[in-house]
């Protein structure tokens, strides 16, 4: 029913645009994300700064929270929740090609994924970070025996190479200064990088969003695609498989898409 229903939607790109406006003023105070309104190119670096921060706001561990803790109890019960799967997948493979076991994720919440890994008894040692002191307040209090540490993305307190894996934790899209982060990514990572539920739109440059995230505005970046690429290659981060979560045509511009992807990337040691 929802694959037909999003086929006919996707034939009717306006009637979807509708739907999804009365969907966000009917929902927009419990729905993750919502009210997306698109930031004017000469706008960007204004809304952007001032955006920055919205993430450390003391109004979102609890509600996301509350989201993750439904997940959860149907993940342990079997259901699939498609983030969790393409991580656990991501992870599966890492560890059966590799000795790989130190992880740190880098925009971690209250490191919720931890859990998943332990649901499928992955054979990581999870590490957490994020640039809220109050989802690392509530993830210590999920999680007491796990290392959690505030840090920003941008400027981590690491060592070079310091995990086998690095995963950046669906947060590069809320990160102005993106390439600051990725470049962070892979100096902290010894082996591989997972950049995890990243938004990227074929056919377009970088789309800049307002939203409202949990019912607080938030900013998010859309990625070109080509460009991330190019970006992560020139970090030494070699892109060795890719899982899509969701890809539809744009409305207003015939030949372009929008994406959400997870990258799962490999260090080049002897990159020149």
């Amino acid at each position: 029913m929802t694959a037909s229903l999003r086929k006919i939607l996707g034939r009717f790109p306006r009637l979807k645009q509708f739907l999804r406006k009365v969907h966000q003023r009917l929902f927009s105070g419990s729905s993750v994300s919502s009210s997306y309104e698109q930031i004017q190119v000469s706008r960007v670096d204004q809304e952007t700064s001032r955006l920055r921060s919205s993430w450390q706001s003391e109004l979102l561990p609890a509600r996301q929270r509350e989201l993750v803790e439904r997940q959860l109890a149907e993940y342990r019960r079997g259901k699939s929740i498609d983030v969790f799967d393409v991580m656990v997948s991501a992870l599966q493979k890492i560890a059966a090609q590799s000795s790989c076991r130190s992880l740190l994720e880098v925009g971690c919440s209250s490191a919720f994924y931890s859990e998943v890994l332990k649901i499928k008894q992955l054979p990581f040692v999870y590490s957490g970070c994020d640039y809220s002191p109050a989802f690392i307040d509530l993830g210590r209090k999920c999680h007491p025996d796990i290392p959690l540490s505030v840090q920003d993305a941008t400027a981590l307190s690491f060592g070079d190479e310091a995990f086998d894996v690095v995963v950046s934790g669906c947060c590069l899209l809320h990160i102005p200064e993106f390439e600051k982060a990725i470049a962070e990514t892979a100096r902290v990572a010894k082996e591989f990088a997972i950049f995890h539920r990243t938004p990227v739109v074929e056919g377009l440059p970088h789309q800049y969003f307002r939203k409202q995230a949990y019912g607080v505005e938030t900013v998010e970046i859309h990625f070109n695609e080509i460009e991330l690429l190019d970006m992560l290659r020139r970090y030494s981060l070699e892109c060795i498989d890719t899982f899509t979560l969701s890809r539809e045509p744009d409305p207003a511009t015939a030949g372009a898409w929008h994406a959400n992807r997870t990258y799962v990337c490999r260090k080049m040691h002897n990159a020149s």
